[in-house]
């Protein structure tokens, strides 16, 4: 792909992130998105051309300029899984407030949007595999609670992040994020880890 192409890309990936941020959702239409960029819609289709795909690849975009994968590099690379878990919350907690925009606007416009509920999915899976890799490696090491399967453990530790619970957490409650951090690796702790005195 030519510079000009990434360039033109770039602009319309950056437009939909920012439509999404602005009006939580609202107009998000591929027109909008055209005249956000500075761009043609039939240039548009001819980097997107459906709509689900551009959304899509706006969330990875601002995943890849964020950093995300620097971000998760002391998670993937921790030796125990007490210590993966709890440097996959401190990365996720401190990522969550700089995506919450778009976040929420795919969260309201997901019941009725097919292109929306696809990009939240996108997302929330790539959640779920970082939330799964964790539990493995607290089961290899003999730490998992006997009470879950690595399943059950990975589904209860996916919900326990759900920008949902964040937003109840912070918004409603009041948590700072340091206080939603702490808590929620306490929480893991508890639930997950097996206790000594058991073993």
């Amino acid at each position: 792909m030519s510079s000009k192409n990434i360039k033109t890309r770039d602009r319309i990936l950056d437009a939909a992130w920012n439509l999404l941020e602005e009006n939580q959702g609202q107009g998000v239409r591929m027109s909008d998105i055209a005249m956000k960029a500075g761009v043609s819609r039939q240039a548009l289709y001819l980097h997107f051309s459906k709509r689900s795909e551009l959304l899509i690849a706006t969330t990875r975009y601002i995943d890849e300029v964020k950093g995300v994968d620097a971000r998760l590099e002391l998670s993937r690379s921790a030796r125990t899984g007490i210590s993966r878990i709890e440097a996959y919350i401190d990365a996720w907690g401190h990522y969550i407030p700089e995506v919450y925009g778009v976040a929420k606007a795919l969260l309201l416009m997901k019941e009725t949007d097919e292109a929306a509920a696809m990009a939240w999915d996108d997302r929330m899976q790539a959640l779920r595999q970082g939330c799964e890799a964790a539990i493995v490696a607290l089961s290899k090491d003999g730490e998992l609670s006997g009470e879950y399967t690595v399943q059950q453990a990975t589904d209860i530790f996916w919900t326990m992040l759900s920008v949902r619970n964040w937003e109840q957490f912070t918004n409603d409650c009041g948590w700072s994020r340091e206080m939603y951090i702490e808590m929620t690796k306490l929480l893991a702790h508890r639930i997950f880890v097996v206790d000594a005195a058991s073993r």
